[in-house]
């Protein structure tokens, strides 16, 4: 069975990592490349490091970070945020990236992941949905979770795989900083739909969290950030804790 993957995710603005609560009210959480460092030292499967207002502010993502990580760390990490085409991606890659992150502009030019994942190779290429639940279904937004779309998440985790994407970074917007846990329905529906492995986010305030995401949500991998940047649960403590409930894990 393959093991499920511990994943740190730092949201990068002006070069240091932040986090907020549902997208909003950011505070400092440190520097990016130094904790980067420290989850690769400390056990972390893989990292993802977004460039969180780059989509927003119009301007291409953070390549000296990028470059400053892939130097002090031993694991893959995925970069996302202002890549708005193949060049873009091609650019991130060659600083260092094992994957890239789209989410704003394959919403905007689906052929764009098209046209990447024919580029680099699907293996490569993370489609990021950030979703919020309305009535009875979820909505896809973008810019950094600041515009709704009238996108439906399933329909569009499925159209993007079908257009090449390899892997789903799914992000509940309603539980993002509330350590609430994740969205297990939209994790469970998600990952009863795709095909290729789905990434939760959103939510993680407990060990029993991470457990549930994989277990009763079917992800492949498990994203947090607040627990991590402020030492609430240490990367250790998970992968025991999942390995003693029948988790196969990395030890």
């Amino acid at each position: 069975m393959l093991t499920k993957r511990i994943i740190p995710c730092l949201d990068v603005k002006d070069g240091r990592t932040v986090k907020g609560t549902q997208f909003v009210n950011l505070r400092d959480a440190g520097d990016s490349v130094e904790l980067a460092s420290r989850y690769s030292d400390e056990g972390a499967d893989e990292l993802v490091l977004l460039d969180i207002s780059a989509s927003q502010e119009g301007r291409k993502t953070f390549h000296k970070v990028v470059e400053d990580v892939a130097k002090a760390i031993q694991i893959p990490f995925t970069v996302g945020g202002g890549v708005s085409t193949v060049e873009d991606v091609m650019r991130v890659l060659d600083a260092g990236a094992d994957k890239v992150s789209l989410n704003t502009a394959i919403v905007t030019n689906p052929y764009l992941l098209d046209a990447a994942a024919a580029k680099v190779g699907s293996q490569s290429i993370v489609a990021a949905i950030d979703a919020k639940r309305h009535e009875d279904s979820w909505l896809v937004y973008v810019k950094g979770g600041t515009v709704p779309t009238h996108l439906d998440a399933i329909w569009w985790a499925k159209e993007a795989v079908d257009r090449g994407a390899g892997e789903l970074l799914v992000t509940s917007m309603d539980r993002d900083g509330t350590k609430e846990g994740y969205d297990i329905e939209l994790l469970n529906t998600i990952s009863r739909t795709v095909t290729v492995p789905v990434i939760a986010s959103g939510g993680a305030g407990e060990l029993v969290h991470l457990k549930d995401a994989i277990v009763d949500g079917k992800a492949d991998a498990v994203l947090a950030a607040s627990i991590f940047h402020f030492k609430e649960i240490t990367l250790a403590d998970i992968k025991q804790y999942l390995s003693e409930n029948g988790v196969p894990v990395r030890l």
